[in-house]
């Protein structure tokens, strides 16, 4: 009798097996907000189960370490024109296991150790990989870091000649990880060219929404573009590098055999189906809905009260300075949590909190939209995360409120189709 993979993993480790259920129940019952999640295509899921997880493919297409690779050099050569086809870039690597690898890789690419570079401050929305003290970047690399006006929470980009000025980078990354304004990669290419520095766009978290064509491109502006695979784009956990075709050797080189091994060739048979989802018209509908779910959300937000860094949002995101509502990031993290909303903390510009604390939330819309969710739904939620602002310690506001988000996702039930 043919089993299922289920059952095989039910019979061979049942602790494991059930791990898994109880995390697909809990993506079933709960609301997920955290920006940077969505829920995958049950063909992503597939390719990412895949015998090619079996398969080892050190090296790049018709150039392996290893024999053997013919067909799975099929997945990456369709990966890389799929990739190539959906942003327009001259040359794609679809091998990076993560947006930090990935970033990683254009570093060794472009830079040496001890050189400048230019890049968004952690608090003010960056990412780790832009230079963070505890990371390899700010470990290895002189970053000088720009920001945010305090007046209004928007790119200062007169902060950002000027320091550019003053530091002359060898490297410009701009890009963020909690910033909810689109970021103009044009006006990032006129300061690099002021100071002869490479341009670098970190396009994780707006992937889906530059391929949809609703944020400028920033392909023609840029050197190196890098991103993740698993955020707005809609695929396995990923990342990618895209650069102008002289770039192309040094990347290749960068990524293998400078900062990785086999690639995963499994996860990027995922990619391909990924790429290609988001080469369908449908995919640009939903990029419509994610960012029109993120603009009623954040209406529905300040009309609570709730005061919005920048004002609000043009992408998928929103981060909620929450210093006017004497609450911490922690605090309202654990108290959602418990309501069966997911959210994570997250500093906001001039911080004063610690990391682990934080003065902010950050909550985005890419899963919900996926779910189904539409306007009503964001307008629900916003008036649940105010329920709960008001009541953090509130056992039985949570409990309530729990319940009746359980009852909502009941109605958008996650991989129905699917064993």
């Amino acid at each position: 009798m043919l089993k299922t993979a289920k059952q095989f993993l039910e019979e061979a480790d049942p602790e494991i097996s059930g791990v898994c259920g109880r995390e697909r129940a809990r993506q079933e019952e709960g609301i997920e907000l955290i920006a940077s999640e969505n829920v995958v295509h049950p063909a992503v899921l597939a390719a990412a189960g895949s015998v090619l997880t079996n398969k080892y493919a050190e090296g790049y297409p018709g150039a392996r370490y290893y024999g053997g690779c013919e067909v799975v050099d099929e997945a990456e050569t369709l990966a890389v024109a799929r990739a190539k086809a959906l942003f327009g870039c001259e040359h794609a690597n679809v091998q990076p296991h993560s947006g930090s690898q990935a970033n990683m890789a254009v570093y060794l690419a472009a830079l040496k150790p001890g050189d400048s570079v230019l890049a968004m401050n952690l608090s003010h929305g960056g990412h780790l990989t832009h230079g963070a003290s505890v990371n390899f970047s700010g470990s290895l690399y002189r970053f000088v870091h720009y920001g945010v006006r305090r007046e209004d929470g928007v790119l200062d980009m007169e902060d950002v000649a000027r320091k550019a000025a003053e530091s002359r980078p060898k490297l410009i990354v701009c890009g963020a990880s909690a910033y909810p304004r689109e970021i103009d990669a044009r006006a990032f290419r006129a300061v690099a060219d002021s100071v002869g520095a490479m341009l670098m766009f970190d396009i994780a978290h707006i992937a889906g929404l530059v391929a949809a064509k609703l944020h400028k491109d920033p392909v023609p502006w840029c050197d190196f573009v890098t991103t993740t695979t698993h955020k707005t784009l809609r695929g396995p956990r990923g990342g990618m590098i895209m650069c102008r075709g002289e770039h192309a050797k040094a990347i290749d080189k960068a990524v293998f055999p400078g900062v990785q091994g086999g690639p995963l060739m499994h996860v990027i048979a995922a990619k391909a189906v990924a790429f290609k989802l988001a080469l369908q018209p449908s995919f640009v509908e939903y990029q419509r809905r994610v960012v029109a779910n993120a603009a009623a959300l954040a209406h529905g937000l300040i009309t609570r009260g709730f005061d919005l860094v920048a004002g609000g949002t043009d992408n998928h995101m929103m981060l909620i300075d929450l210093r006017n509502k004497g609450l911490t990031g922690r605090a309202l993290e654990q108290a959602l949590g418990r309501a069966g909303i997911t959210v994570n903390k997250n500093a906001v510009p001039f911080d004063t909190e610690k990391p682990t604390v934080t003065s902010g939330v950050r909550i985005g819309t890419p899963a919900v939209t996926t779910r189904g969710f539409g306007l009503s739904e964001m307008e629900q939620i916003a008036e649940w995360i105010g329920q709960v602002a008001e009541h953090v310690d509130d056992d039985g506001v949570t409990s309530s409120i729990r319940a009746s988000v359980k009852a909502l996702c009941s109605r958008y039930p996650l991989y129905a189709d699917m064993e």
